[in-house]
């Protein structure tokens, strides 16, 4: 089915972005981040260190939030096994299950003390009460006072040592869970496939009775569809692009089939894009240049997942920003988050109308946070 965009003219208030993945504690913890600046000031603090080499030049910071309206964050726990290191600056990675608990209640901890210490200025989500609170303080076209909202969500569950501790998780603020990033005592994931274990099907029935949605970002296709069957809850995928798209890829098993995209558009799901230059073109590297990706090739991929679904509302943004890349992978035209509004306008030039940039840029994972979130 061809989608048909709406030639529609008039112009609607900036949208209200909603980023659906950045690693803000792993950073935080990992390189010792201060997100209250503007990423272009933690460049300039870290151009005479070793960590962009490590994470890429920063891509997060409190001024580009504001400046690109980005309202809501999927703002995620991470730690890595052992076995995936990277190099020994990679402070979080895990040996067992206690280790990985530690490090996973370590990252919730970041997100508490920053909305504690500056309630001014972030707010974590549990509610649709918070989401409604948050929302109003980006009214008008320059709000005074905005407020960032964190929805939080666990990227891997191995930080969940048994599933009967999710109870706890979730009166810390946890509401989304993307059981795997590499393989998980509970499920195969990224470059380790396997369908989900018992205890791992055992997670699954937990969070469906718990109220917490699901992220498929990073599991394995097998896994994905067993999830797809038997979880009733709310379905997403936070960052991840369609793998059709990304011949040559180095990782294809870390994006999504056509038909696992389809079924999580009739799940009601959204899919998060990726403006990532490695997830957008199949075998890019570095030593290409940024150039050769451009914001259409974004677009590109947004239009895609429209046409293969039928409509526009099962795609928004899942930018992994500082999750391990920085301003050199990503298109040619951004600098930072506060950019991220650029990607619609590429849009509106494919003939997208602004209602449907408005619905990518946000208000389909604003509608599904609706569907998500408890009432209070």
């Amino acid at each position: 089915m061809r989608v048909s965009v709406s030639a529609e003219t008039q112009n609607p208030m900036p949208p209200i972005i909603v980023d659906a993945h950045e690693d803000i504690a792993w950073n935080v913890l990992t390189f010792g981040r201060d997100y209250l600046q503007s990423a272009q000031s933690v460049r300039e603090r870290e151009a005479a260190s070793d960590m962009p080499p490590q994470n890429g030049e920063a891509l997060l910071g409190w001024e580009d939030w504001l400046r690109g309206r980005v309202a809501v964050i999927f703002a995620t726990l991470h730690a890595a096994p052992l076995r995936r290191q990277v190099g020994p600056w990679e402070r979080l990675c895990y040996r067992d299950a206690e280790e990985a608990h530690a490090m996973y209640q370590a990252s919730l901890d970041v997100y508490h003390r920053l909305t504690e210490a500056h309630p001014e200025r972030f707010r974590l989500v549990r509610s649709r009460a918070d989401l409604q609170a948050v929302l109003r303080t980006w009214q008008g076209e320059a709000p005074r006072m905005p407020t960032v909202g964190w929805v939080v969500l666990m990227e891997g569950a191995d930080g969940v040592r048994q599933p009967e501790e999710l109870e706890a998780w979730w009166e810390a603020g946890v509401r989304l869970i993307g059981p795997a990033w590499s393989g998980t005592r509970y499920v195969g994931g990224t470059r380790e496939p396997g369908p989900f274990t018992r205890d791992g099907l055992r997670l699954l029935d937990r969070m469906a009775e718990l109220g917490l949605s699901l992220d498929l970002s990073h599991l394995a296709e097998e896994a994905a569809w067993q999830a797809l069957e038997r979880f009733p809850g709310v379905v997403l995928a936070s960052h991840s692009n369609p793998r059709s798209l990304l011949e040559g890829s180095p990782v294809p098993d870390r994006h999504l089939s056509d038909d696992v995209i389809r079924r999580l558009a009739e799940r009601g799901g959204v899919l998060g894009v990726v403006p990532y230059n490695r997830f957008l073109r199949g075998g890019w590297q570095p030593e290409d240049g940024r150039e050769i990706v451009p914001l259409t090739r974004v677009a590109e991929h947004i239009d895609y997942v429209c046409q293969l679904v039928g409509d526009v509302a099962h795609v928004g943004l899942g930018s992994d920003f500082d999750g391990g890349f920085g301003r050199s992978m990503i298109p040619a035209g951004l600098d930072n988050v506060g950019d991220l509004g650029l990607i619609g306008e590429a849009l509106g030039r494919r003939g997208y109308s602004p209602h449907e940039v408005q619905a990518v840029l946000g208000g389909n994972w604003l509608a599904l946070l609706r569907r998500a979130l408890p009432e209070t």
